[in-house]
């Protein structure tokens, strides 16, 4: 049968709560988190309830004890106590609660979200408070935290009597919107934080580009929308431009969406970029860090970015810059000692690096590696020297980083190889 309750909100609340065992515990703590007054009355109490309330009558209970409160809510489990109650309700206007026993109730408890301006009130008349509070806390998730601050600026418009219907839908869709620069570490799944595995699986839309392995990629649901932003060196299908304003295109319709990172977003990831134009359209964004190739991709080639003897510091750089443009001015640092020199994106540009290095007269034998596609079932390594790197890289996949420094060694003294330089 259908229930024929009337969800209603009551004003100036004049409430009495009798008990003072664990259902009066539970029902004092909902009345004090929600700012509710009420007054309680027992003969005993556990401890944890005056906490809640400085208004209690520490006395066995009397019906005359209800004087002129008009809420009345029976924690005590007492059957007796509910008979008096409800034969004292014919009587006297009075709404009557009795917890878990639905049918002697003229109210039932809603699961509440947080008291605020905005605030959601779920029932399931009674018939299972575990559901009710499930879906209270699905609700919560869909209030923004600052909807205090903007429904208090929409009291003052109202008062003034501005009411835009259409811009308030639009921005309450922005409002509801979230976006994530979720960093994908190296391509192997089990790399990823879990913080970026629970928010691939839960957002409504994946933006992703060929950096983004096919391993990650199976675990977004096949409900989600994947949409393919493509930056491939020579294959642009999406300026990054055109991928910020997708971004924000999505937010505005009010999804949430993840744009899928390699590595860590502000690594060289053109994260920074992204970030900028979402906070401009004043849309809520997180970057979720991941695993960086500059120092992993190291780690998963069996070459420690430093090591006592061999290096005391490092440096990433970017052989690549917007515009298909190159950096070099980075080589001299092939000369220093003791250090390790990590390239990003420069794969493609080996032969201007060697030509720069042997014009700035940093020795050939400098050593160095490649390693291509690190920590995913392809993974691939070699070692040379500047004088060979070239010629090594030829057949190597991307993504792929260049590692020079006596650190390369290591993969000679972890019995990775058998000759250092291959």
């Amino acid at each position: 049968m259908r229930p024929s309750t009337l969800p209603i909100l009551l004003k100036d609340q004049k409430i009495l709560l009798i008990g003072g065992g664990n259902v009066a515990l539970q029902k004092a703590k909902v009345l004090s988190e929600n700012d509710i007054d009420f007054t309680i009355v027992s003969k005993e109490f556990k401890p944890e309830i005056l906490e809640t309330t400085e208004k209690i009558i520490c006395k066995p209970f009397k019906l005359k004890d209800i004087g002129d409160f008009r809420i009345v809510i029976d924690a005590t489990g007492d059957p007796k106590t509910a008979k008096k109650l409800v034969k004292y309700r014919k009587k006297h206007p009075i709404l009557l609660n009795v917890v878990d026993v639905p049918a002697l109730c003229d109210f039932y408890f809603m699961a509440l979200t947080k008291n605020r301006p905005l605030q959601i009130a779920v029932s399931s008349n009674g018939a299972s408070p575990t559901a009710a509070k499930f879906f209270r806390d699905e609700c919560e998730r869909l209030i923004p935290e600052d909807i205090t601050a903007y429904l208090e600026e929409k009291q003052r418009q109202r008062d003034q009597g501005i009411i835009d219907v259409p811009l308030t839908q639009k921005e309450l869709l922005i409002k509801k919107s979230k976006v994530y620069l979720v960093g994908c570490g190296l391509g192997d799944p089990e790399l990823l934080t879990i913080k970026a595995y629970k928010t691939i699986q839960s957002v409504d839309v994946v933006l992703y580009d060929h950096l983004i392995s096919q391993e990650i990629m199976d675990i977004v649901p096949e409900t989600t929308l994947k949409v393919s932003v493509g930056k491939q060196k020579g294959f642009h299908s999406k300026s990054q431009e055109e991928i910020n304003e997708l971004i924000i295109r999505y937010a505005r319709e009010g999804k949430s969406v993840a744009r899928l990172k390699s590595g860590d977003p502000f690594v060289y990831g053109r994260g920074a970029e992204e970030m900028e134009d979402i906070l401009r359209e004043g849309i809520e964004s997180e970057v979720i860090p991941g695993i960086s190739s500059s120092i992993s991709g190291c780690s998963m080639a069996g070459i420690p970015i430093t090591a006592r003897g061999y290096a005391s510091g490092f440096t990433v750089v970017s052989a690549h810059l917007r515009g298909d443009r190159i950096k070099l001015d980075w080589v001299e640092l092939l000369s220093r000692k003791d250090h390790t020199v990590v390239v990003l994106m420069g794969i493609t540009k080996v032969g201007e690096i060697v030509e720069e290095a042997a014009r700035l007269g940093i020795e050939s034998s400098k050593k160095c590696a490649i390693v291509s596609n690190a920590s995913r079932p392809n993974q691939r390594v070699v070692t040379a020297t500047l004088d060979t790197l070239e010629e090594k890289a030829v057949d190597m996949e991307r993504p792929a980083i260049l590692v020079f420094g006596d650190v390369v060694e290591y993969r000679k003294v972890f019995g990775l190889e058998k000759t250092i330089l291959q």
